[in-house]
């Protein structure tokens, strides 16, 4: 009598386990993709890192002040196999900009028209050819074609660009005003409209550019006045000294005007910069460093340097592991006898190993050695200890009637060598790093990294008429009759 009731219980429940199985396998997956949409988490595992954006260019979007519209003329479906790969390669890179700009106030869009099917739509944006990419905020304008995405060499691309032309392009469309920096001219200074591997800054010219800087050379013999616009002046390697009137301009700058100044200086050259680098409690030793420590040096016989400290400008040379090379270095170091209390903020940082030293006659033809009492060697009372320093950052925060906030005033960076950033040596991807990021911690950009270029990788087979038919016939009878064969054992296995 009750075995018809156990079944249809026994029923009942396997009918309502299903249920709530099917219930539960709905909610996990609800309750993942809730989590995937919402606290997503990715990672770009690739080796150049070719499906994310670099940190600087992360930086500028935080800080992107109005909204961007980029308008590319081009598809997928292109005839052309140049601009079909231009679509591939570009079209992940916008996706990641429309995606670090969403949920923001300033954000970037992204559209794609053909102009000849869509004619309306390139009027409205007064667009009359193809294959381009159109940037507009506001009634700013900016195209960027398709020969600024890659750096080409011997008729072939060897590395896409498009991320360094279109935050270029994004910061020039942006931003009302660029920040102007200033190279001194004259004194024998480097020039950066000069293309000589060992002297010129044509290559540095066009990577600040390149940032949205306009660049200018300045002659402080003929203007007798730094302008009103200069965010920042470079005094590249003077070969002559600067006269009182001209130091009295760049301290008048640096103190009453917040100025900011970037300094490189050669062993062995008077400069006439004393008194301002005594203000701003930075002392440039008279003497050429050497070292015996072999990992001092490359096998081209560049100066390396490796020890640098915590700050702003340094934090991407500490991350990634980079180094500085450079020629003859000259030593440059907090002050010793500087004043304290006066907001003055000295930083040491780039430094040598313990085992360099300061040769005082470095003039003498002679092999240098280390002369006790007469060279300079690092102090151990002194960050870093025992350590020669190279480069310098000085910058003067003062507190305004005890508020609880601060005022910055000037900054300096001073480096103790003529070679960081010349032509020849700015492709060392720490030199560029460095001088980039001084450049912006000099102008309160806060953006720290450069954008890098991406390899193009390319897989070729260079095979004979041989062995072209020998893959052929591997590919369409080794391979099916290996299956074949392993399908047979299966068979003759189980069979058994």
């Amino acid at each position: 009598m009750h075995a018809p009731d156990s079944f249809r219980t026994a029923r009942w429940l396997r009918t309502l386990n299903l249920v709530l199985q099917a219930v539960l396998f709905l909610t996990l997956f609800g309750g993942l993709n809730y989590l995937a949409r919402n606290y997503a988490w990715r990672f770009d595992l690739t080796q150049h890192r070719r499906h994310s954006l670099s940190a600087e260019t992360r930086s500028y979007l935080h800080n992107l002040p109005l909204p961007v519209r980029i308008v590319a003329t081009f598809t997928e479906d292109a005839e052309n196999p140049e601009v079909a790969q231009a679509w591939r390669d570009l079209n992940g890179l916008l996706r990641e900009y429309v995606y670090e700009t969403e949920g923001r106030a300033a954000r970037i869009t992204v559209s794609y028209i053909d102009v000849y099917q869509q004619r309306r739509e390139a009027e409205q944006f007064g667009i009359e050819q193809p294959n381009v990419i159109l940037l507009t905020c506001g009634d700013k304008r900016r195209v960027v074609t398709l020969d600024e995405l890659y750096r080409v060499e011997a008729m072939e691309k060897k590395a896409f660009l498009g991320e360094q032309a279109m935050t270029a392009a994004i910061l020039d469309v942006s931003n009302p005003a660029r920040k102007k920096i200033y190279f001194l001219a004259g004194h024998g200074t480097l020039r950066i409209d000069d293309v000589d591997p060992a002297r010129g800054l044509s290559a540095l010219n066009d990577q600040l550019k390149l940032r949205n800087f306009d660049v200018e050379l300045l002659d402080l013999g003929t203007a007798r006045r730094i302008p009103e616009d200069a965010a920042l002046v470079v005094i590249s390697a003077p070969q002559v000294r600067y006269d009182a009137s001209e130091q009295e301009l760049l301290r008048q700058y640096l103190a009453t005007r917040a100025g900011r100044v970037i300094l490189m200086l050669a062993p062995g050259v008077a400069h006439g910069l004393d008194d301002l680098l005594y203000d701003w409690g930075v002392l440039v030793d008279d003497v050429a460093i050497y070292d015996t420590n072999p990992e001092s040096f490359s096998d081209n016989g560049d100066f390396i340097l490796r020890n640098f400290a915590p700050h702003p400008i340094t934090q991407t040379l500490l991350d990634y592991r980079m180094t500085l090379r450079t020629g003859l270095c000259r030593s440059v170091r907090p002050d010793p006898g500087r004043a304290t209390g006066n907001g003055l903020v000295v930083t040491t940082l780039a430094a040598t190993y313990p085992t360099a030293w300061g040769e005082v006659a470095y003039n003498l033809r002679q092999q240098p050695v280390f002369d006790p009492g007469i060279d300079l060697r690092g102090l151990p009372n002194m960050a870093p200890a025992n350590r020669l320093g190279v480069i310098v950052a000085s910058e003067r925060v003062q507190v305004r009637d005890n508020l609880p906030f601060s005022v910055r005033t000037g900054r300096l960076v001073a480096i103790g060598t003529d070679s960081l950033v010349v032509n020849q040596r700015l492709a060392t991807e720490g030199n560029l790093t460095f001088f980039l990021n001084a450049v912006n911690w000099a102008v309160a950009r806060d953006t720290q990294l450069n954008v890098p270029a991406r390899p193009i990788e390319r897989f070729q087979l260079s095979l004979n008429q041989r062995e072209l038919t020998r893959l052929r016939y591997s590919l369409m009878v080794a391979l099916p009759a290996a299956a074949a064969l392993l399908g047979l054992l299966v068979y003759w296995s189980r069979r058994n």
